[in-house]
């Protein structure tokens, strides 16, 4: 079984051009006995009470088996002294034993011919050892044209981290590295800001992921180095032991699953990063808290319980950087000003378990929420109602017929939201003042979608990252398709002019659809505004 469930994108320009290799030096060992005392400690203990039950065991059970036991070695000694006996092992170190007596079972050693100097043996040259340096160097070379895309992978039950590097230009993706994780990944979030070891201020850049799983730790990893074996950071319980390698270790205590307003006790099943204080990291879990991070610190600076049931969703206020979005199973989204926790927070609520909220880049009053049933609500933050019950949002869509799982709205095009469903398909709208319309909905072969997200550059603009249930990202770009361009050309002039459909992928893509403007595979849809959407503003 192999599956992605998240992806972002890495703007050009942050990642190295030559990413470094890891090294495993004394220093970065002894940051890795500090991150991982804890781990280590407790499987010490954990192999110290096996060993000591099996001695007791083996105490108990001796006696009854014990003449049969020495018989059966007995037996087993003799057999193996006639199977020695051959190689006269007895004698091998005597110094009168001649060359082809001791020799034998190495063959002919005689006609070996041994080296003094490195720079004489052929086989090892400086120019040989120089020649492979520079083709590994060539090989994790990254252009200022590049974008990576982070995908969250779990595959035969290991999970772990793909670098791919998109090079555009020459209609290619591949893997440029892994990263191992501990669980299966919920949540990836690009940070570009140096946490960890690599942190030098706050106007530094870095190129780093904060990686949320199934386990309550939030893992910080540097992009820019390979191979590495620990994260940079942990944010949680994980890392309470970082500074008291020294003191003594006490017996071990099970991790505290009840919700405290230091770290997460379950699931994180989204993060969002504060692109105006960059320093800051917030995070939504299955604890049913929200907490924010300080990366300069690796600590939780603040938690907030503003939900009953799990936290699924949180992104920041592109504008007002300090306003928070959550959306959570209990069917309601808050728009809380992390700055005071103590307010009464505006509340809107839905009809079913909410799946993902997003604001609008491009006019920040507004957001979209999307839902388990296949909803997508569009409301205004300024028109919060008294009772969440009674929500009216500006328009309501019905998308999908399942779950919309994930959906983005393109940061480059204004209007252009795509959605992806369980029910395999992807779907582009165009978002006007009269309501949304659907331009296209295609299969593009990744199983359920689980993740789409578009591409931050202008440059790349109508390029969607699309993955899901079989472990294929494909790289879609929109503005080859026919129905697309004559949506967007009015705001894009450039995209006038034929081009043959585009789709990137490691492997080539299984489109089991194909619906354009006007058409779909789901009955009561339509490309047209007049059906599939309500609007609800007075």
């Amino acid at each position: 079984m192999s599956m992605i469930t998240a992806t972002t994108w890495v703007p050009r320009g942050f990642a190295a051009p030559f990413p470094t290799k890891y090294v495993f030096d004394d220093d970065e060992y002894d940051r890795i006995s500090k991150l991982a005392k804890l781990q280590l400690d407790d499987a010490k203990e954990d192999l110290e009470e096996a060993q000591e039950e099996k001695r007791r065991k083996e105490t108990n059970g001796a006696d009854d088996t014990h003449h049969a036991d020495e018989a059966d070695k007995l037996h087993d000694t003799e057999d193996v002294d006639d199977d020695l006996k051959e190689y006269d092992l007895e004698h091998y170190d005597d110094d009168d034993a001649g060359d082809g007596d001791t020799m034998a079972m190495f063959g002919n050693t005689k006609n070996l011919l041994f080296h003094e100097n490195e720079e004489d043996d052929p086989y090892i040259t400086m120019e040989g050892r120089a020649e492979e340096e520079d083709e590994d160097r060539e090989e994790l070379q990254i252009l200022a044209t590049d974008n990576l895309v982070l995908a969250g992978r779990i595959e035969d039950e290991v999970a772990h981290l793909e670098v791919y590097v998109y090079e555009d230009e020459a209609d290619n993706i591949y893997v440029h590295h892994d990263i191992m994780l501990p669980a299966i990944p919920l949540a990836v979030e690009w940070l570009d800001l140096p946490v960890g070891k690599a942190g030098a201020g706050s106007d530094a850049k870095g190129n780093f992921v904060a990686v949320g799983t199934m386990d309550p730790d939030i893992e910080l990893w540097n992009l820019d180095m390979v191979d590495s074996m620990y994260p940079d950071a942990i944010l949680g319980q994980g890392s309470e032991d970082t500074g008291n390698a020294d003191k003594p270790k006490k017996k071990k205590k099970k991790k505290s699953k009840k919700a405290n307003d230091n770290f997460h006790v379950d699931a994180v099943l989204s993060l969002a990063a504060n692109r105006h204080h960059r320093n800051l990291l917030a995070s939504s879990s299955a604890d049913k808290t929200i907490k924010l991070w300080d990366l300069n610190t690796t600590k939780c600076a603040k938690s907030y319980t503003y939900h009953t049931d799990k936290v699924c969703s949180v992104a920041w206020n592109p504008v007002e950087s300090t306003v928070l979005l959550s959306g959570s199973y209990d069917r309601t989204i808050v728009a809380a000003d992390m700055r005071a926790p103590d307010a009464k927070a505006p509340r809107w609520g839905v009809e079913s378990d909410v799946e993902q909220v997003r604001w609008n880049p491009h006019d920040s009053n507004y957001f979209y929420v999307s839902t388990e049933n296949g909803m997508i609500h569009y409301h205004d933050a300024r028109n919060a109602p008294s009772d969440p019950s009674q929500t009216k949002p500006v328009w309501l869509l019905q998308a999908h017929d399942e779950s919309i799982s994930s959906f983005d709205i393109n940061p480059v095009i204004p209007g252009f939201l795509a959605t992806g469903s369980t029910d395999k398909q992807v779907k582009l709208w165009n978002i006007q003042d009269s309501g949304p319309s659907m331009v296209v909905s295609r299969d593009l072969g990744v199983g359920k979608v689980f993740s789409t997200t578009f591409a931050p550059d202008q440059e790349v603009g109508f390029r969607l990252a699309v993955a899901g249930s079989k472990g294929a990202v494909q790289i879609w770009d929109t503005s080859t398709n026919p129905a697309v361009r004559a949506a967007f050309e009015n705001k894009v002039p450039e995209m006038r002019g034929e081009k043959g459909e585009k789709v990137v992928g490691l492997d080539e893509p299984e489109t089991d659809s194909d619906t354009e403007e006007g058409e779909s595979d789901d009955e009561g849809e339509t490309g047209g505004a007049e059906k599939g959407w309500e609007s609800m503003e007075e």
